[in-house]
């Protein structure tokens, strides 16, 4: 289910799900998003004093997450950042009561890639993997194309990338899944995680040694996780090295799939990064370098 788009007057919930929020990218994205026409509630775990590398404690934090959702005043539930914690709260959330709430969005990226998934299964909705506001990635390139995906979605039903080039041409039609491959890679076995089966997956990660993305990679794939892919967008790779490297190890590990597959598509921990609705069915052209969102 698609959610309902965001409109001028409408309340915008922050809420840190994972790691301590930086007090200072809070209050420069706070205009920001002000000035977009909506109300910006900013939840209590996102200003609270750091409990460790966790904005605060399980149940503080399942408890914002919560009452944001359930809030009938609030249309989308945005992350303020990652950094690690998501996962530790999924068994926590009582889904069930979440449903009774309707349909809102939600946003964000990075560790938040757990979540996405988990709204997705136990919400069916449609997520937008997102930049976040409280990110020195949040730039105004970033925030305007999350703006339009919220308040404008058919503004922007092709995302093209300039950056991109194809591994392995072709085009694919299929669902979009996906995210950073460290917590995709974490969430085998767990109840939401499924498979890429007749999906586009997205693959994207930060700071992680190449033989690490290799194993990642590679536990995916013995795992059967990409078994009837139909296509492949490769994200950004930021502070892992040199690209070439990169580029040729997801080439050998993925290309033996035969499905089209784009390099450098641009989203993730980088400037710039796109919106990109995971769940929604999106036509990739890997020669094109665009992704296609579909009615």
């Amino acid at each position: 289910m698609k959610p309902p788009k965001v409109r001028p007057g409408d309340t915008i919930a922050l809420v840190a799900p994972a790691g301590p929020v930086p007090a200072d990218l809070v209050d420069k994205a706070l205009p920001v998003l002000n000035g977009w026409g909506v109300e910006v509630r900013v939840g209590d775990c996102v200003r609270a004093a750091p409990d460790g590398y966790l904005s605060a404690p399980d149940e503080a934090r399942v408890a914002e997450f919560t009452q944001a959702w359930l809030d009938p005043g609030v249309t989308c539930v945005l992350a303020a950042r990652g950094g690690y914690g998501s996962q530790r709260i999924l068994d926590l959330v009582d889904w069930e009561t979440l449903r009774t709430a309707g349909p809102k969005m939600f946003a964000g990226s990075s560790d938040v890639t757990a979540m996405h998934r988990a709204v997705n299964v136990h919400l069916g909705l449609e997520t937008l993997f997102s930049p976040m506001p409280a990110s020195i990635l949040f730039d105004a390139v970033a925030a305007e194309h999350l703006r339009l995906s919220l308040f404008e979605p058919d503004s922007v039903r092709t995302i093209p990338s300039p950056t991109a080039s194809p591994l392995v041409p072709g085009t694919a039609t299929g669902t979009l899944i996906g995210g950073n491959l460290a917590l995709l890679a974490a969430g085998l076995g767990t109840p939401e995680q499924g498979s890429a089966r007749e999906t586009i997956a997205l693959l994207e990660d930060v700071t992680e040694r190449p033989y690490r993305l290799d194993r990642m990679v590679t536990q995916l794939l013995r795992s059967g996780w990409f078994d009837g892919v139909r296509g492949i967008v490769l994200g950004s790779w930021e502070g892992c090295g040199d690209p070439a490297p990169i580029r040729d190890l997801m080439l050998e590990r993925l290309g033996p799939l035969g499905v089209p597959m784009v390099w450098d598509f641009g989203f993730g921990h980088v400037p710039a990064s796109p919106t990109i609705p995971l769940g929604a069915r999106a036509t990739l052209d890997a020669g094109a370098g665009t992704l296609t969102l579909l009615p």
